[in-house]
């Protein structure tokens, strides 16, 4: 597939996803739902990918929805058709981010708003620059929350904190977002990308079977009990076992060096 707007880049095992629409502030219109959902999958589909980061061109990281696009729909210039595809591709979209097997870093640049927001709360982590603001600004235009953020953003502030975010629709600091636990780091917008590809070559050098049973561990264990749980890490355990890497691990230990793991 050809991207029109999004820019798809493979280096040393990492994988960037820019999306580039950066004179809409990079909103999710036109093709960008289709082209992020296929490089996703591409990604998650490529043995060489380690790690995945997700950032936006110009000066936003996502507005979100595009509403030029929802006005079209209002003046009847888009056909029903056309906007029933909007919700299975963006539930996709989320759903192939938590399937990904690699990690997903959101490099925050911009305004996140909306659904943009929500994208960036569907990755694994996210690093902003302190140029990054973020917002559920669904209300503010007469609008449910979608792209999972009812389901994703009370897991990471908690229900009064959430309930809050969408009531209001406020959009809030990086610094407040850093302060309320939505961030991994906060950085000066000119260390955003070398702070997040050093976290994404920190992963990409480490074992991919191990790290990608325990992301695919921690969210299927959010949603079980203890012991289920623990019957997961142990399968996944002695999955890894079972592998070059993990005997590589330990005689790299042993010998005292660092390890160098194939993904065997």
């Amino acid at each position: 597939m050809a991207y029109q707007f999004l820019l798809y880049e493979h280096q040393e095992g990492i994988v960037t996803l820019t999306l580039n629409r950066p004179d809409r502030l990079n909103a999710l219109g036109d093709t960008l739902r289709e082209e992020l959902y296929e490089a996703i999958v591409r990604a998650s589909a490529d043995p060489e990918t380690r790690v995945i980061v997700m950032t936006g061109a110009g000066r936003g990281f996502c507005a979100g929805g595009d509403m030029k696009a929802a006005h079209d729909v209002n003046e009847g210039r888009m056909t029903r058709a056309m906007l029933d595809r909007v919700a299975p591709l963006r539930d996709k979209v989320v759903l192939a981010m938590r399937d990904a097997p690699q990690p997903i870093i959101a490099a925050v640049n911009g305004p996140a708003a909306g659904a943009g927001m929500n994208l960036a709360l569907a990755c694994d982590m996210r690093i902003a620059s302190t140029a990054a603001t973020f917002g559920q600004t669904f209300v503010k235009r007469g609008l449910h929350v979608d792209w999972g953020g009812t389901y994703l953003l009370p897991r990471l502030v908690g229900m009064a904190k959430a309930c809050e975010l969408i009531f209001t629709g406020k959009m809030i600091s990086a610094e407040e977002a850093h302060r309320l636990g939505l961030l991994n780091q906060l950085v000066a917008p000119e260390e955003l990308l070398p702070t997040t590809y050093a976290l994404a070559r920190t992963m990409a050098a480490g074992p991919p079977i191990a790290i990608r049973l325990a992301k695919r561990a921690l969210y299927h264990n959010q949603e079980v009990d203890l012991r289920a749980a623990l019957e997961f890490e142990t399968f996944a355990q002695n999955v890894c076992r079972e592998t070059a890497d993990a005997r590589e691990g330990v005689q790299a230990f042993v010998e005292k060096r660092p390890a160098r793991f194939q993904g065997r």
